[in-house]
């Protein structure tokens, strides 16, 4: 079934910002980018999902096992006692040795929160995760993984960040790859108005992401 996303502001990051822009996809594939009237004309009966702010390819983040092996992710149970941001440092070493199923569910929580912050792929030398928990939760969410070439080297902060704007990147150095015609429809919306705010707010603006033509997160 075809689905229409539309936005007030349209980034493919490959080509010029299209105001009132949509990106129409079939299936797992763009099939369309451009202002809504015309591609809507072309896509009769479509679905139209109609979202604020902007809209951008979905973005890489270059330090998942870091996120996911040296942070733990509070269960909802364990907000009471630990909060709801990922535990590191002292903090995790405080909470002792982990069972596997601890970790494996810390894992695929983890997973979820980078879905929530617009990530549609993460990186790994080779494209391939050799850590068995961070391997298995990757394939089962749909995430692309993408090799490590031209990864920042120095962080800005003491650690790496859920959110992958925080490396300092702009919006074509931040996202996996452009919106194309025929590409993978990996997508993510932003409650912003332009590209200088996502880039000053971050992605914790995420409204909803798309991966692979499934709407796979979207803010309550």
């Amino acid at each position: 079934m075809l689905t229409i996303h539309a936005a007030p502001l349209v980034l493919p990051a490959g080509a010029d910002p299209v105001v009132d822009g949509a990106v129409v996809v079939d299936g797992d594939r763009v099939t369309a980018v451009g202002p809504y009237d015309e591609v809507a004309e072309d896509a009769p009966g479509a679905r139209v999902r109609r979202w604020p702010g902007v809209l951008t390819p979905g973005l890489r983040q270059w330090h998942p096992l870091w996120l996911l092996r040296h942070c733990y992710h509070p269960d909802p149970r364990e907000a009471d006692e630990l909060g709801e941001q990922p535990l590191w440092g002292e903090r995790l070493t405080a909470l002792g040795d982990l069972t596997e199923s601890r970790w494996s569910g810390s894992v695929r929580r983890g997973v979820q929160r980078m879905l929530r912050y617009g990530t549609t792929a993460v990186a790994s030398p080779g494209a391939r995760f050799r850590d068995p928990l961070v391997a298995t939760a990757v394939a089962r969410s749909g995430l692309t993984v993408v090799g490590t070439t031209d990864a920042p080297g120095t962080l800005l902060s003491e650690r790496p960040d859920l959110d992958p704007f925080a490396e300092g990147y702009d919006l074509p150095g931040t996202v996996h790859g452009p919106l194309t015609v025929g590409g993978r429809a990996d997508l993510a919306v932003f409650d912003v108005p332009d590209e200088a705010a996502l880039r000053e707010r971050g992605a914790a603006t995420c409204v909803a992401t798309v991966l692979a033509g499934r709407l796979v997160y979207r803010a309550r």
